[in-house]
């Protein structure tokens, strides 16, 4: 059977572009929050391969989206790196020690920390639906390092900001530590069934356009060459949040086979200055699903109508908030796939 997600990401424009969206398998669903409470927090949830399995198969089952995301989260590169990972309740991933204080070389890899996402992707390959996509990911280098360097999130990525100019060779060797490990990540994830990957760079928009060249374009690009060498003709979609006006430059140099676009992007913008028939995803606000009503409706018909005649697969700008209304979802659904 036809999947129309793999097939746009190939080039092909759909009458009715296929949709998923960004953390999707999630806390908007009662059913998630339910197993979740039973596991006792998300570390527990993502490293039990029948559970993680069940949490990115349940909104393909309620849903019936075009992709399925793999549930598990971006730092699982720096937990087998060999930081220590752990997950407070309301504070957020914690990552020991932090490497602004500590050497790389102090770390010891280990990468069997990854083995439990590889049975989790075993498992939902045997469960998805045969027109369903399964998409993989792993998080951007730039954003992974953010991580690693503070040993938690930031608002503004100062810290690491701060690391990259004063020491560019000790940073570099960060970078390339990660993107060497999410080359090999995401080949054991095609090697257990993902059918397609995306490489999220939530950070992406903290950087001057010299150091993102540096720390976003050329670790990209890397992974694609990686992952293209050992898993060819697998999709890569590239998301790197806040790139703006240096989207197309990241379309161009990285080489991945799609763009995701977040929610500041305008999509007429987008349509014109994105490389002629590259298929991009996006990039409805997540705000605008919680509103619904003449809202989404508007705001969806503006994106669809933006990239009526490119490649394009429906998403959102973003992560689907905790809030969001199941209704809100399925009218979404609904509305792209015109049935309202």
């Amino acid at each position: 059977m036809r999947k129309p997600l793999l097939a746009v990401l190939r080039g092909e424009r759909q009458a009715v572009p296929p949709m998923w969206l960004m953390r999707q398998a999630g806390r908007y669903l009662p059913e998630y929050r339910e197993l979740r409470a039973q596991k006792g927090g998300f570390l527990a949830l993502a490293t039990d391969p029948e559970a993680a399995a069940e949490v990115t198969v349940q909104p393909i089952r309620r849903f019936g989206f075009d992709g399925a995301i793999l549930f598990s989260d971006i730092l699982m590169v720096p937990w087998a790196l060999g930081q220590d990972l752990s997950f407070g309740a309301g504070e957020g991933p914690r990552l020991a020690p932090a490497l602004v204080d500590h050497a790389l070389n102090a770390l010891t890899r280990v990468p069997e920390r990854l083995d439990p996402v590889y049975a989790t992707v075993a498992r939902v390959a045997g469960q998805l639906p045969p027109q369903t996509s399964f998409l993989g990911f792993a998080g951007s280098p730039w954003t992974v390092a953010t991580y690693m360097v503070a040993g938690q999130g930031s608002k503004d990525q100062g810290e690491t900001r701060r690391f990259a100019y004063a020491d560019p060779a000790g940073f570099g060797a960060i970078i390339d530590a990660i993107v060497t490990m999410t080359v090999e990540y995401l080949a054991g994830q095609v090697a257990n069934g993902v059918e397609a990957v995306q490489l999220f760079d939530s950070w992406a928009g903290s950087l001057s356009p010299a150091q993102f060249e540096r720390w976003v374009i050329a670790p990209n690009a890397a992974i694609v060459e990686g992952f293209r060498a050992r898993c060819p003709g697998v999709p890569v979609i590239g998301f790197p949040k806040g790139a703006g006006g240096k989207l197309p430059a990241y379309a161009r140099e990285t080489g991945v086979d799609a763009v995701g676009l977040d929610e500041t992007v305008d999509p007429v913008w987008a349509d014109t200055y994105l490389p002629e028939d590259l298929p991009v995803q996006g990039n409805l606000d997540p705000l605008a699903l919680i509103a619904g009503g003449e809202a989404l409706d508007g705001a969806v018909d503006r994106i669809l109508a933006a990239f009526a005649e490119r490649p394009h697969i429906f998403n959102l700008g973003h992560g689907i908030l905790p809030d969001t209304p199941i209704a809100h979802v399925e009218r979404l659904i609904a509305r792209v796939r015109k049935q309202a």
